[in-house]
């Protein structure tokens, strides 16, 4: 029996542990600034902010959890969160009863008018100014093909969002 392991080159090896470490270190930074600012995980911000950007600040619960990349009842224990604290409101959706929506608040619209400026200036520090114009388009383009292998048939609707759209200068 022969090994046919494609074993990691040094190179690879070096980029994959660097990798890790970013998506192990990230999600710490963005938490610690919204949680000290607004007292929200990432999560739930990123939640509220795709409730904020829907029409009629209204969506279905399949479609939020789609939106954030969460299973079902991962966002359904966040909504139960959300809602407890007057961020967020769940009712029956009106064309399918079986169906939940969610919408947010006034209060929810108002933390996040709080949080955001702080979140902004988060991913700038942390992201965005550590990356020359060339290196955030190259970014762009990795995260792409590395999400296509993860998300193969566009189920999870994140990196469709209009707060992911592609550079203006990619477009059409």
């Amino acid at each position: 029996m022969t090994d046919e392991t494609r074993w990691l080159a040094p190179e690879e090896s070096a980029a994959w542990v660097r990798l890790v470490a970013l998506t192990e270190l990230l999600p710490g930074a963005l938490d610690a600034q919204l949680l000290r600012d607004a007292g929200l995980t990432h999560f739930e911000y990123a939640a509220l902010m795709a409730l904020a950007a829907a029409p009629a600040r209204t969506m279905r619960m399949t479609e939020l959890a789609s939106r954030t990349n969460a299973t079902l009842p991962r966002l359904s224990h966040v909504a139960r969160r959300l809602e407890e604290r007057g961020l967020i409101e769940r009712f029956p959706c009106p064309e399918d009863r079986r169906a939940t929506n969610a919408t947010v608040t006034e209060a929810g619209l108002d933390v996040i008018s709080a949080a955001a400026p702080g979140h902004v200036e988060t991913v700038r520090a942390n992201v965005l100014d550590a990356l020359a114009p060339e290196q955030l388009e190259q970014l762009y383009d990795i995260a792409g093909a590395v999400l296509a292998r993860l998300d193969p048939d566009g189920r999870l609707s994140a990196t469709s969002c209009q707060f992911s759209e592609a550079p203006a200068d990619r477009v059409g």
